[in-house]
């Protein structure tokens, strides 16, 4: 398997993971401002984070029909609206404004996402192709290079409304790029006499694991610019350089990911890249200096690396192919809520605790995945 094939079989959504990763980049290294702007405490911008579920959960629940009836439109459609939504921060002067924003960011970033994600699948069967690693690292390759990229603009002096438009910009670049020449070809229906029945064992099991990830995945994102800048005193703008080293770990994982679940199989991958998930959390909770709160960011980024992609190529193989779409979706709608609900929780533990216990909660959350992954294990994933 070359990697021009990986490429060119399914180039579409790799476009669209990397253009959610220029929006998230973006909003990680301008967290700082974004909150310093609307003066929210740490509990009540953590609250206003969880309306993004809100149009999340809708988004996905209509997935597979919008997806569907725009077949090779759906990805550029969906990009476009994401593009749009990239300026939504810019809109509110309060937390409420903020929360309705959010909510809307959630709704473009979910059908996209996981209209990627749905057709991925498909791709990964039809071609007997490991496409899901390679394609998540675009997400996260480009989640690191803007972040990277903001947190440079910030230092300058350049704040929210001189960055936004440039990410949106970005953003409906990668829109244009995602249009498809040929039609897209959805799995074959189901055989007659198949089962009806939603598969909702894999189904729970695959959103438990993608619970754990989302939640570590986007607290991480969200939170480790102030803990950088706050309780390790880093000076303002040297906070985004986590984000930036959880988005490159990630992205490092996800291309290493890519040979490994040749080798060891995506069961194994998860499982040790989960332990690998909760050293850097343990590390974030200890770190005395931002040096090494950067470093532990970005192990906890390696460790969460593979968890996403490889467990929706599992539930792909432990459902017929006409389920797919549909499972995925399902699992999306319980795990992607989480990717919402964990800065949220930071939040409200922070404001109590501080950031360290916050991020030890994270450890605990990681741990959730080994016993999860070993009873995928045993359905044959």
């Amino acid at each position: 398997m070359s990697v021009g094939t990986v490429i060119s079989v399914a180039r579409a959504q790799h476009l669209a993971l990397a253009a959610v990763g220029v929006f998230w980049g973006s909003f990680a290294a301008l967290v700082p401002d974004i909150k310093s702007g609307i003066g929210a405490a740490d509990a009540a911008f953590g609250l206003a984070l969880m309306m993004a579920a809100a149009g999340g959960i809708l988004a996905m629940a209509l997935a597979p029909r919008i997806m569907g009836l725009l077949g090779r439109w759906g990805l550029p459609v969906a990009g476009t609206l994401l593009a749009t939504a990239m300026l939504a921060p810019l809109w509110p002067r309060g937390v409420l404004g903020f929360g309705c924003a959010m909510a809307v960011i959630g709704a473009s970033v979910s059908l996209l996402d996981i209209g990627a994600n749905m057709r991925l699948s498909v791709l990964e069967d039809r071609h007997r192709l490991h496409l899901m690693n390679f394609s998540h690292a675009m997400f996260s390759l480009a989640f690191a290079a803007t972040a990277l990229a903001v947190s440079i603009a910030r230092k300058a002096g350049y704040g929210p409304v001189d960055v936004l438009p440039w990410s949106a910009a970005a953003g409906l670049l990668l829109a244009v790029l995602m249009y498809e020449s040929q039609n897209w070809r959805d799995a074959d229906p189901a055989p007659d006499g198949a089962d009806g029945r939603t598969p909702w064992v894999p189904i729970l099991l695959v959103a438990a694991v993608l619970t754990a990830s989302f939640i570590s995945e986007n607290a991480t994102e969200t939170w480790s610019a102030l803990h950088i800048e706050r309780t390790l005193g880093g000076p303002p703008g040297e906070g985004g350089f986590g984000p930036a080293a959880f988005g490159l770990m990630m992205g490092i994982g996800r291309l290493l990911g890519q040979v490994a679940a040749h080798r060891l199989g995506e069961i194994r991958l998860v499982f040790w890249s989960a332990v690998a998930g909760i050293a850097g959390a343990v590390v974030l909770v200890i770190a005395p200096t931002p040096t090494i709160g950067v470093l532990g960011v970005g192990l906890l980024g390696l460790g969460v690396a593979v968890v996403v992609p490889s467990a929706n190529s599992i539930l792909g193989r432990l459902v017929r192919p006409d389920q797919r779409g549909h499972a995925i979706s399902r699992a999306w709608m319980i795990g992607f809520s989480a990717f919402f609900v964990g800065p949220a929780m930071m939040g409200a533990v922070a404001e109590v605790a501080g950031l360290r216990f916050a991020f030890a909660i994270l450890a605990i959350v990681m741990a959730t995945i080994l016993p999860c992954v070993l009873a995928l294990r045993r359905r044959g994933g």
